[in-house]
């Protein structure tokens, strides 16, 4: 059996998430009601993560952002070394930062973003979870308006992909020309008009590539269409509301019909008609789920009761409405400062933590080493088990396979082990081929941990490493009693040990 990063029963929280990637985000929050019950159940923790994931991107798309901050920062605060790839952890702290970013704390939301680029340094970049971190990262740079960011991380993650027709890759290209045509529309709001027509002409570019050849791109229609119309190209851009608006409000594709709608009062705006433009762009701010998604269809309102009704009044709006999104562009130079300042408090923090973990590693596996075993037995807690793990007959493997192969039996074990992990839970290789995990959990539950392990180990395709090998565990279990010292517990564990040991190998034992 092989342990997926995402947890022993990845598959229950995949599904919610391939829910809401497929805007089906009720039946997501139905699907994570049910996964996170038997994941309970199943006592595993990192695939709980997963679903909880999901939940807060189908809440986050729902428009309820409150209910999805919660989850975003019970996320954060487990992170570690056990809950999953480090990958994952950067996805979690940025989509938590976005949050954050869109309900006004600025501050906690810059925070985030800098964790996760600390993180997002030092990994592999050519993977799935780099890609859908990097993505994230830029989402969360967009919400802070850090356009030239997003940009850069936008274009690291689309590299993550080296084959152009990969559908991830196309999506993030698709997602990077949407940003780039975000940035123009709020340049258009400044004033900076050069600069917004250069980036305009290149996402339009990306979405005439991405909806040639009569493909069905629905979403880069929409995009394309609002670029048509910024462009003056009316009779383009029509066409494309005739063919998409009616059949994506009717879908509830909000995003869509929001783009659409824009589109269509900029092509009605231009050709005279500023009543009918007024009410598109109303309808646009109607689909709207959070507030400042409203902010570019009130500055067509705006402009366009300027030029229906010239005046005082008309042009007074506009100019203060030209004035607050003008102040607020200048406080993304006060944003990049904070996440600078943020950025070296990390990566102090993280030169702190690196130093302490490698105190407490074992080189070989990365699991916690003796020293931090005797951290944890100084005080063991009224609740903990202690599990001692031996490989049977290891020295055998290692003369008869070599002391290479005897290693990477040991990183698989140590694989294994922290995948059963929950958070407030470690897995140490004391030495040699003895290992020890410590659980959050009464004799029953840790009973089925320890089963579970042993039968993972067991049922391993070891061919695939040597031919012939084979590899089991002994395993002695202790529940800590109330006012237990470390020894004593270490002591009854590893009698139980070694009472599996003499039962035959290949068990658990667990008396009293």
């Amino acid at each position: 059996m092989v342990i997926s990063p995402y947890g022993a029963y990845a598959q229950l929280g995949l599904h919610v998430h391939d829910l809401t990637i497929r805007g089906l985000h009720a039946e997501a929050l139905l699907a994570a009601d049910e996964a996170e019950g038997v994941l309970r159940i199943l006592g595993d923790g990192r695939t709980y993560r997963v679903s909880r994931l999901g939940r807060m991107y189908a809440l986050n798309a729902l428009g309820r952002l409150d209910e999805s901050l919660v989850i975003g920062q019970e996320l954060v605060a487990e992170e570690g070394p056990s809950t999953g790839p480090r990958t994952t952890d950067a996805k979690i702290l940025a989509d938590t930062a976005r949050g954050l970013i869109q309900v006004g704390r600025m501050d906690e939301g810059l925070h985030l973003v800098a964790r996760a680029m600390s993180i997002l340094d030092g990994a592999p970049r050519k993977s799935l979870r780099y890609f859908s971190a990097m993505a994230s990262l830029a989402d969360a740079a967009r919400a802070a308006e850090l356009f030239e960011l997003a940009e850069v991380v936008m274009l690291q993650a689309i590299d993550a992909f080296d084959n152009p027709g990969n559908l991830y890759r196309s999506s993030a290209e698709l997602e990077y020309a949407e940003l780039l045509l975000e940035w123009s529309l709020r340049l258009e709001h400044v004033q900076r008009d050069e600069e917004a027509a250069l980036i305009l002409a290149k996402a339009v570019d990306i979405f005439r590539y991405w909806t040639a050849d009569d493909a069905e791109v629905p979403l880069g229609e929409a995009l394309l269409a609002v670029g048509y119309a910024k462009q003056g190209r009316n009779a383009d851009a029509q066409r494309l509301v005739g063919k998409h608006l009616m059949a994506m409000r009717a879908a509830g594709q909000s995003h869509e019909s929001r783009l659409l709608h824009l589109a269509h009062g900029v092509v009605l705006r231009s050709a005279g008609d500023y009543r009918a433009a007024r009410r598109e762009f109303l309808a646009a701010v109607e689909l709207c789920l959070l507030p400042a998604q409203s902010l570019n269809f009130h500055y067509e309102l705006a402009v366009t009761a300027a030029l229906e009704t010239p005046g005082e009044a008309a042009s007074t709006m506009l100019a203060a409405l030209q004035a607050h999104i003008g102040m607020l562009w200048q406080l993304r130079q006060d944003r990049r400062t904070m996440l600078q300042q943020s950025y070296r408090r990390v990566e102090l923090e993280t030169a702190r933590t690196t130093a302490d973990q490698a105190a407490t590693s074992d080189a070989l596996t990365g699991l916690g080493n003796r020293r931090l075993f005797d951290q944890r037995m100084a005080t063991p807690a009224g609740s903990e088990a202690l599990l001692l793990i031996d490989v049977d007959k290891f020295k055998a493997i290692n003369d008869a396979f070599s002391h290479g192969i005897g290693d990477r039996v040991l990183v698989e074990i140590a694989v294994a082990l922290r995948a059963h992990c929950r958070p407030g839970e470690v897995a140490i290789r004391l030495g040699g081929d003895e290992f020890a995990l410590f659980l959050s959990a009464g004799e029953l539950e840790a009973r089925q941990v320890a089963e579970r392990i042993r039968q993972v180990i067991l049922t391993r395709d070891w061919d695939s490493i040597a031919p012939g090998l084979t590899v089991t565990l002994s395993m002695g279990l202790a529940i800590c009693r109330p006012g237990e010292t470390g020894a004593g517990l270490y002591d009854r564990a590893d009698a139980n040990l070694y009472a599996a040991k003499r039962g035959g190998r290949n068990r658990l034992a667990a008396a009293a």
